[in-house]
């Protein structure tokens, strides 16, 4: 099959089977003219970075109702931000989110530059992202290779190289298809063939607008492609946190600004290290003086490291602490609410 027979296919299948998402104009309504809004196009891609759309898509439709304008989202507090992006993984993300608000709202009168180079030059927004957005809201020929991308590439081409140094590859066969016709709803209708067909798992092959031209599906084994390398054992960590009350208040601390979970409120810590924390340890490096008793311990994985907290709980007094009632610990990162809780249950 050619180049242009399978792009017609899988343009025509999209334009039957295209999904409704929030941030997305449908194939019919941008056959009428209508385009897509930049600044929800950005925001999802950028929430998209770390999980699936069906947990994407309640954090959007929250943004979106406080914050309807990138010139709103500019304008907001970082505390606010930080709080409301709890739960959309790496912090670094929603920094990186508001330097770019910022800089459109201030550099470019709050409207978003419509070439891919232009959106490269902001704050915070790598290739993907750009060619993302340049494409979905822009209708640029831009090449836009995510996840679900990579895996029908790797899958038409029966690519043998492993991820990830199949990537230049798989961009380069994925670049080899972009057209000046329609590129933003090409980049979605790949989207949503390794999404909702051309699945990491069980994909499913007899519902493909395009079997024909699958090189993988040839093998008998289109599951085994990407093919993929041995993942390294991810390093363990431990560390002490400490859950301080006044009565129904809890002490927390503002992390640094650079770094895991930076700026984000969360329990007082020790260091993490290699090796566990004896409690003798753990009572030293407290941050303030108290009767501390071991109150158990969590178990949290970032995604290059795995940590055990053990959990130390007292009554007392702290100076700098943010104090913080019970009800509002909802905004904490995971890690330190899952903490909180635990220390919380444990009775002095």
């Amino acid at each position: 099959m050619t180049p242009d027979r399978l792009r017609a296919r899988l343009l025509g299948w999209y334009d039957a089977h295209a999904r409704d998402l929030p941030w997305r104009v449908g194939p019919a309504d941008g056959a009428t003219g209508v385009r897509a809004d930049p600044y929800r196009v950005w925001l999802s891609e950028v929430m998209l970075q770390q999980t699936t759309t069906p947990h994407a898509a309640p954090y959007f439709l929250t943004f979106t109702r406080r914050w309807p304008t990138v010139s709103d989202l500019a304008a907001a507090a970082d505390g606010d931000v930080m709080a409301a992006w709890a739960g959309l993984g790496y912090y670094a993300r929603a920094r990186n989110l508001l330097a770019c608000a910022r800089a459109v709202a201030s550099a470019h009168g709050g409207v978003f530059p419509d070439s891919e180079e232009a959106l490269r030059a902001l704050p915070g927004l790598g290739p993907y992202t750009a060619a993302a957005v340049a494409a979905i809201a822009f209708d640029r020929p831009a090449n836009v290779v995510d996840g679900n991308v990579e895996r029908v590439m790797a899958r038409l081409f029966a690519v043998e190289a492993p991820l990830p140094d199949a990537k230049p590859e798989l961009k380069r066969l994925a670049g080899a298809l972009v057209r000046d016709e329609r590129p933003g709803d090409w980049a979605q209708a790949l989207m949503d063939l390794g999404a909702t067909v051309c699945r990491p798992k069980a994909p499913l092959c007899d519902r493909c607008p395009v079997p024909d031209s699958c090189a993988a599906l040839a093998t008998g084994a289109p599951e085994g492609f990407p093919r993929k390398t041995a993942k390294a054992e991810r390093p363990h960590r431990f560390g002490a946190a400490y859950v301080l009350t006044r009565g129904d208040a809890v002490a927390l601390v503002r992390r640094p600004p650079r770094g895991l979970l930076g700026g984000m409120l969360a329990l007082p810590t020790s260091d993490w290290r290699a090796t566990r924390w004896s409690d003798a340890e753990a009572l030293a490096a407290a941050p303030a003086p108290a009767a501390w008793r071991p109150a158990g311990e969590v178990e949290h994985g970032f995604t290059h490291f795995t940590l055990t907290l053990q959990l130390y709980r007292a009554e007392g007094e702290m100076a700098d602490a943010v104090w913080t009632p019970r009800s509002g610990l909802g905004a904490l990162p995971s890690v330190f609410l899952k903490a909180a809780r635990e220390g919380l249950d444990r009775l002095l």
